[in-house]
């Protein structure tokens, strides 16, 4: 886990929210990020009324498990049980991202499964990315909430057809990425599909080692630290010895 304070997870959850704007996630004042409270009294949030890239410290609202605002003068989301629900059944989880990114979006239309058709998709091995068809409208309710997280499983993301997609990580780093990963996995694959295919992709058996090799702790925190600099606007060459691919 990153951030060991609410200090600190509240200074990440505004690199995720900023982070995620830069990578296409942003759709005016909608979409969320949200991430569990060290004291187990709720989860921190983006905002609603704001734009992704427009969040700041003071804009954070910690919404209690009941969807009521214990700390910030904003509003929430209304979909908030989205986070709440998913978190209160999954304790692996320690944070969530929902956004409407377009190609996850699309593909969901699609009846077709993502497959690894490069690099990104082999994060989600082995679950793969489920699809939550049982509605496109907003997720209002606890009901609502627990019927995504049933379908989400142990997966680590899930299109929402006709609305967008959602992610799960134990903590920003891991939620965001996979949120990233996985608008790009989309993009390529409806690439694909565009040109008449895919006819090949990377084998279950395979992509669990790619995953291994291409996803491991270390490079998630490379990736992060770098979208958090290019989302700041700060270009600073990288001097960690850790390998890279």
């Amino acid at each position: 886990m990153r951030a060991t304070t609410d200090s600190g997870l509240r200074a990440d959850l505004v690199t995720a929210c900023h982070v995620l704007a830069a990578e296409g996630h942003n759709d005016l004042v909608w979409g969320h990020v949200a991430a569990r409270a060290s004291d187990g009294t709720g989860v921190w949030m983006k905002p609603s009324g704001l734009g992704m890239e427009e969040v700041g410290l003071d804009d954070l609202v910690l919404v209690g498990w009941d969807g009521l605002v214990r700390a910030g003068s904003r509003r929430r989301h209304a979909e908030y049980p989205l986070h709440t629900r998913v978190m209160a059944l999954r304790e692996d989880v320690g944070a969530t991202v929902h956004s409407h990114a377009g190609s996850c979006s699309v593909l969901a239309s699609l009846d077709t499964p993502l497959v690894p058709v490069s690099h990104e998709a082999t994060y989600f091995a082995p679950h793969g990315v489920p699809v939550f068809a049982r509605t496109s409208d907003l997720v209002l309710t606890d009901a609502g909430g627990d019927a995504v997280a049933e379908t989400l499983g142990p997966a680590s993301g899930l299109l929402l057809a006709g609305h967008g997609m959602l992610t799960a990580g134990g903590d920003l780093v891991e939620a965001v990425l996979a949120a990233v990963l996985l608008e790009r996995a989309c993009a390529k694959q409806l690439t694909a599909l565009a040109c008449g295919g895919p006819r090949r992709w990377t084998p279950p058996d395979e992509a669990l080692a790619k995953r291994d090799h291409c996803y491991p702790r270390p490079l998630l925190e490379q990736a992060w630290e770098y979208l958090a600099r290019t989302a700041a606007g700060v270009a600073s060459p990288a001097s960690d010895p850790v390998e890279r691919r």
